[in-house]
């Protein structure tokens, strides 16, 4: 995320069976979900372990994203923070090919990678907080801010049960 971060694994000169952490930054960087925008923090390191295996590499990612955007229940701004974790391998060649999207030319494409591990991470819904009471269906206020007994709106009966007002149960 932010600007091309990649890593040169054959610039590392590892050994089948060696392997070695990078760190790289994160970078800032926006993020659609929902039709809704995001911010996502790039202050966080993004960690690569690079292992070198008999033909071609295995990939280890792990970071901490931060969102910032509206809440899908109360479209207040939140953050949510998400735990990334994921693997890729890269074996081109042989008899079952096992390449990597993200491996190009010897290079790996880290904010590629961690752009899309973020969005697989992602919970279903993107909320402020977990107890988020969302909007009122009626006038639209925050459930949030708004005092359960003070926040009430008659209602209508609901004209599909006229009849069976009219019985006379005696």
């Amino acid at each position: 995320m932010g600007a091309s971060n990649t890593i040169d694994v054959t610039a590392l000169q590892l050994r089948p069976g060696e392997g070695r952490r990078i760190e790289v930054p994160l970078g800032d960087d926006s993020f659609t979900y929902g039709e809704q925008s995001y911010r996502v923090d790039g202050d966080e390191l993004v960690s690569v372990d690079v292992s070198k295996m008999a033909a071609g590499y295995a990939f280890h990612l792990h970071f901490t994203g931060r969102l910032t955007g509206p809440c899908m229940r109360c479209l207040d701004d939140g953050t949510v923070v998400v735990e990334v974790d994921a693997r890729e391998v890269d074996q081109p060649g042989g008899g079952e090919e096992m390449e990597s999207p993200y491996v190009q030319d010897e290079e790996l494409r880290v904010r590629d990678w961690a752009h899309d591990a973020l969005a697989l991470a992602l919970p279903v819904q993107l909320v402020c907080r977990p107890d988020c009471a969302g909007l009122c269906p009626v006038c639209g206020e925050s459930l949030n801010d708004a005092e359960p007994s003070a926040h009430d709106h008659p209602r209508d009966p609901d004209p599909r049960w006229d009849k069976l007002r009219e019985l006379k149960l005696d």
